[in-house]
């Protein structure tokens, strides 16, 4: 079935295009083409915009924006975003990177959406031509949302702050047994003072985990400091079962990954 594809100028219009039955946004592809060509019949058009805001990256300070048309193979050349490499070359290889964008990944459902999850433990904020919202909230609503996103934003971390582990069968560009982004900070005297992490595989959606967050919390990070933390692991998750993994297996590794993510 052919699809048709409309460009517009703006996000504004691209985005009342949106509300005719069976349009789906087209921003680099990888999600919408490949489920019209898997005989999804839902997609019998394609919207798209050309919006110079949406693939652009600002930097000020340690104010981040990100554009969603930008690619991760964008983010992976950028020089004040090192911080994020790691996140962005976990997805796919470099054919799928140079068309995966930072917009299309929020929309990824388990397994993929690795970027997303660097995105949660960040706490960034998503834009929409209608306003902004927490990226929680978005990821929560996701499922019913028709406005495009238009950029993300979060602020840089302190040095050695953001940590990420994408455990995958098939390395380096295989599909996630899950993923994990921290941010960590440290008080003087060494013990975890702000605890925000965010795990991939662990449900249909990137999520937090809340109840390790908490028991990290004046904690150090060596095996005894954070031996609570990686007992709460577990806690309220709902992994996905997938030619990858069981949602067993992903449960009884989940706790050795994460430990040797807050080791370092």
């Amino acid at each position: 079935m052919a699809l048709a594809l409309q460009t517009f100028a703006t996000v504004k219009d691209a985005n009342a295009a949106l509300r005719s039955t069976g349009t789906r946004y087209l921003g680099g592809g990888t999600l919408v083409v490949r489920a019209a060509n898997e005989g999804d019949v839902s997609v019998s058009g394609l919207i798209r915009s050309t919006d110079p805001a949406l693939s652009a990256i600002e930097i000020i300070g340690d104010n981040v924006r990100i554009g969603a048309s930008v690619t991760m193979a964008a983010i992976t050349r950028h020089p004040n975003l090192g911080t994020l490499t790691k996140a962005a070359r976990a997805v796919g290889g470099p054919a799928i990177r140079n068309m995966a964008t930072v917009g299309g990944n929020l929309f990824a459902p388990a397994p993929y959406g690795d970027f997303t999850v660097a995105l949660l433990a960040l706490d960034a904020t998503v834009s929409t031509d209608d306003g902004e919202m927490p990226i929680e909230a978005f990821l929560a609503g996701r499922d019913g949302s028709r406005a495009i996103i238009t950029s993300v934003s979060f602020t840089l971390p302190q040095a050695d702050g953001f940590r990420f582990l994408k455990v995958s069968r098939v390395k380096p560009k295989g599909v996630s047994v899950l993923s994990i982004a921290a941010v960590l900070l440290l008080a003087p005297d060494g013990t975890v003072s702000s605890a925000r992490i965010a795990l991939g595989c662990m449900a249909d959606r990137p999520m937090r985990a809340k109840a390790t967050e908490k028991a990290l919390l004046g904690r150090t990070l060596d095996q005894h400091g954070i031996a609570v933390a990686l007992a709460a692991a577990t806690e309220g998750i709902a992994p996905i079962t997938d030619p990858i993994a069981s949602a067993w297996y992903r449960t009884e590794v989940l706790p050795v990954h994460l430990g040797r993510l807050l080791l370092g």
